[in-house]
């Protein structure tokens, strides 16, 4: 059963992480806010240098002995990189959502073909085209469109919000998982997911959106205008009919990537706990642990709920990414573990500001950026709301079409 206590090895790799993010992304966390859309390359070229050999598994590279806490030991390696600075992390080379879909619906032919690259050369992202003007949380709703032309797929719409898209297409040798319907009566049956390399005719990056955080992160518009893909680029195996297995297959994805969301979330509001913590003890105001609450001051309430919700939410990704680590289906706690996070980090950093009022408010201070930061995780990759739906499914035994 799980630990309440992480191993050696996780404590040592947190110690490890922790100290990149103290050296090399927190100094440089205001910059990279203001300069939206600035590249830092400094720090992806190093992380890319030194993720090469630890990361071969998130590359589709076979371990050579196995590894029974791998997925625990990214989240609390994403929970520190975030604690460094989100915007940055998320600036990160590697497969990315992109290859995570590959990971979960490729066939052995495509994970071979489209993750090898994430091992060697210069660094390379991998992204995700899912949201659409149109088409949000509801992705039946989709209307970019996939017809077979011989031996082409040829997609056309529009894609917005997509993560590390300018850098897949753009800057490295990268690609990206395009979801469109071969057939738009057959409602979410008629998804499917398509890779588009960079380089390839008809795939534009239409604008990078400016945002409220996360601001080192390209968050891209991707326009597909008569776009010719490869046959055998849709994802999974093509002679699958128009079914909801396909679709079910490529949903897998965020099982294993909401707990990355999660860890991303805690590192977040840790951060803003700690600041807390450290300015609130200069004023002479120490955290009374043990006392009844009734003899508490309120800052003293506050923290410690501060505190509740961050433990909370890391006890439900560390279950999520233990179960992944076991080989266990981890729908459920995986969308708890996103819900329960997002949540939480969204309240803590905007009680942070609140207690240190004026000065947490103001752009001295790295607070306001942590609170800014913190809202993109209770929407990306499922919104509160759905998440909180696909929880009620699984524990009520409802289907989607029973419950919506």
């Amino acid at each position: 059963m799980i630990d309440f206590e992480l191993s050696e090895a996780s404590k040592n790799l947190r110690m490890m992480v922790h100290g990149a993010a103290e050296a090399f992304m927190r100094p440089v966390s205001r910059q990279y806010d203001e300069e939206e859309h600035t590249i830092p390359w400094d720090f992806i070229n190093f992380m890319w240098q030194a993720t090469q050999g630890s990361d071969a598994n998130l590359a589709g590279k076979k371990s050579s002995k196995e590894e029974p806490e791998r997925n625990l030991q990214l989240t609390v390696s994403i929970e520190e990189l975030s604690w460094g600075d989100a915007g940055i992390y998320l600036a990160m080379p590697g497969p990315g959502l992109g290859g995570a879909a590959v990971a979960a619906a490729g066939t052995a032919e495509q994970k071979a073909r489209f993750l090898s690259r994430f091992r060697s050369g210069k660094p390379k992202w991998a992204g995700m085209a899912i949201t659409e003007p149109g088409a949000g949380s509801d992705s039946s709703a989709i209307q970019t469109t996939a017809v077979r032309d011989g031996d082409h797929w040829v997609l056309n719409g529009t894609k917005i919000f997509c993560t590390a898209g300018q850098k897949a297409l753009e800057e490295s040798e990268g690609f990206v998982v395009v979801w469109a319907t071969v057939d738009k009566s057959a409602g979410r049956a008629g998804i499917k997911a398509f890779i588009v390399e960079h380089g390839t005719p008809g795939i534009t990056v239409g604008k990078l959106e400016r945002k409220l955080g996360i601001r080192a992160s390209d968050t891209a518009m991707l326009i597909l205008e008569d776009c010719r893909v490869p046959l055998d680029n849709i994802l999974g195996r093509p002679e699958v009919p128009a079914t909801s297995e396909g679709f079910k297959g490529v949903m897998a994805t965020f099982d294993a990537t909401r707990p990355a969301v999660a860890a991303s979330a805690i590192g977040i509001g840790r951060a803003a706990i700690e600041f807390v913590r450290e300015a609130i003890e200069k004023e002479g105001v120490a955290i009374r642990y043990g006392v009844a609450a009734s003899k508490l001051k309120a800052v003293e309430r506050d923290f410690m709920e501060m505190e509740s919700l961050l433990q909370a939410a890391r006890l439900l990704t560390w279950r999520a990414a233990w179960m992944m680590d076991h080989h266990m289906h981890n729908n459920l706690e995986a969308s708890m573990a996103k819900a329960k996070a997002g949540l939480a980090v969204t309240q803590i950093t905007q009680k942070a500001v609140e207690i240190l009022g004026p000065l947490g408010y103001s752009r001295s201070l790295l607070v306001e950026k942590w609170m800014r930061d913190a809202k993109i995780n209770d929407i990306f990759e499922g919104t509160q709301q759905i998440n909180m739906m696909i929880v009620a499914r699984r524990i009520l035994g409802y289907s989607s079409r029973e419950l919506s």
